[in-house]
């Protein structure tokens, strides 16, 4: 379902309200296989964290991995295109797989499906788990855009796989706990942050774009859409528990940031649909949602989201994941949802999430 923006006069600015922010704008509110090794396989307490795992896929470097992902034992792997490296990722407490694309392959083929075929109602990113990089292309995309996207994955030599997907790709406006602009539109909360004493709200950046003020909270402070998908509110009103409305009666306390790791369990709260869970599908996703609006680095899942979930949460346990951008389908079929990795939004303001 098409979701117009929540500003009617679009006005992009990208990584604005630095400068706020570090002086204290004031606070926020949120509610919310070819290898197998003889050796055998290592304890519990050796066995490598996702963290670990992929960290040393960062350290073989892009032409050496194809990524590293959460197989269905429980175990880390990663993915290597050299077997030599194999004991540099089982020292490590992972398990090796050899598998023919590296991604700078993958990010090569990437490149040529947004700038060569360039069509809107199309997301990819890279699978691990099948070597390829994946592209999903919506309702929209008509038979002969889906000729240029064959054609142009045809020269990667099985590379990359395309599948269509349900609905259209939209970003998803509205509420997750809700939150009102002044405008008249209507977003989700994502996650309570502080700098210090002070307090603000991270949710999606498509829906602080043209930096309006949210009621009952105060005004944008800094928003970053298209690119990537992230905005931070000011609360002038007063500082709320760091928690993520779970729609049972209870809350899930949230007490710190991570990255995504392919095959996570992860859940999403959002006011127009509650709480959903599913898996991460992919990472360094890439979104076309067309008229320009172009996002990068998103975590790709199949967890469900509508409209009226944009902003809202993405966590695992304890930790916050990420704001809901996104995707196709619905809660009753199923779909698509990407989100902002949360880690982007603090990382580059200090915001400490809680």
């Amino acid at each position: 379902m098409k979701v117009r923006p929540p500003v009617s006069t679009r006005t992009v600015k990208r990584g604005t309200g630095i400068a706020a922010l570090a002086t204290g704008l004031v606070a926020a509110v949120v509610l919310t296989s070819p290898t197998a090794t003889a050796a055998p396989a290592p304890a519990l307490s050796e066995r490598a964290t996702p963290e670990a795992a992929m960290a040393v896929a960062d350290t073989l470097g892009s032409a050496q991995t194809g990524g590293a992902y959460k197989a269905d034992s429980g175990r880390m792997v990663v993915t290597i295109t050299d077997k030599a490296d194999a004991a540099k990722v089982e020292k490590a407490g992972a398990v090796a797989k050899v598998v023919e694309h590296s991604q700078a392959e993958l990010a090569r083929a990437a490149k040529a499906i947004e700038h060569q075929a360039d069509v809107k109602g199309t997301a990819w990113s890279v699978d691990p788990v099948s070597n390829t990089l994946s592209v999903a292309a919506d309702s929209t995309v008509d038979a002969k855009e889906m000729a240029t996207l064959r054609k142009v994955a045809a020269g990667f030599d099985g590379a990359v796989t395309i599948e269509r997907t349900k609905g259209e790709f939209t970003k998803l406006i509205r509420g997750g706990d809700a939150i009102y602009m002044s405008s008249g539109g209507r977003c989700s909360a994502g996650f309570n942050a502080r700098i210090g004493s002070t307090y603000y709200v991270i949710t999606a950046g498509h829906c602080t774009e043209g930096y309006p003020n949210f009621s009952g909270i105060g005004p944008t402070a800094a928003s970053s859409f298209p690119g990537d998908d992230y905005g931070v509110i000011r609360n002038d009103s007063s500082s709320t528990p760091g928690v993520v409305n779970l729609y049972n009666g209870s809350t899930r306390d949230i007490t710190g940031v991570g990255n995504a790791y392919v095959n996570q369990y992860v859940q999403r709260s959002g006011s127009t649909t509650g709480l959903h869970s599913g898996y991460v599908t992919g990472l360094n996703a890439t979104v076309n949602y067309g008229g320009g609006d172009v996002v990068y680095g998103m975590i790709r899942t199949n967890v469900c989201a509508e409209p009226g979930d944009s902003g809202g949460s993405l966590f695992a346990g304890n930790t916050a994941l990420g704001m809901t951008s996104g995707g196709s389908g619905n809660c009753s079929s199923g779909g698509t949802t990407f989100f902002q990795p949360v880690t982007e939004v603090t990382n580059r303001y200090g915001l400490v999430v809680y």
